[in-house]
């Protein structure tokens, strides 16, 4: 029994061999010339100015989160439907429960108003709880 797991024992070493020798390898062939400017920040071709600690608006990861949460949807709904024929009934009611799902989920962000790329200023964001 202890003999099974020196197969486990030997993939880890050769995989952490492998590791080692690829980034051996690679240190030695890769060109080095250091400079300041491939030191600096890199900002698409414009030259960096003021301070890295930026305070970024968190607009930008709730809809990117949000994508990724609809994405997904496509990405499990296509293969679904190149096969709905085969499935049958039971198929289709698990998938429109899938949907039905995240439509309420899509419900509550245009509720709370996270679909809003901007607010008014006027408007103070609603909070939880608040009357």
């Amino acid at each position: 029994m202890l003999f099974d797991y020196a197969t486990v024992l030997v993939f880890i070493a050769l995989g952490a061999v492998t590791v080692a020798l690829m980034l051996g390898i690679s240190r030695l062939l890769a060109p080095s010339a250091p400079s300041a400017m491939k030191a600096s920040t890199y900002e698409c071709g414009e030259i960096p100015y003021g301070s890295s600690w930026v305070q970024f608006n968190i607009r930008f990861y709730v809809v990117a989160l949000i994508f990724i949460i609809f994405d997904v949807e496509v990405a499990l709904l296509y293969p679904w439907a190149v096969v709905f024929q085969r499935l049958g009934l039971l198929a289709f009611v698990e998938a429109f429960i899938f949907i039905v799902i995240l439509l309420a989920g899509l419900a509550y962000l245009w509720k709370e108003g996270d679909l809003e790329w901007v607010r008014s200023l006027q408007e103070p964001p609603a909070r939880k709880g608040a009357k």
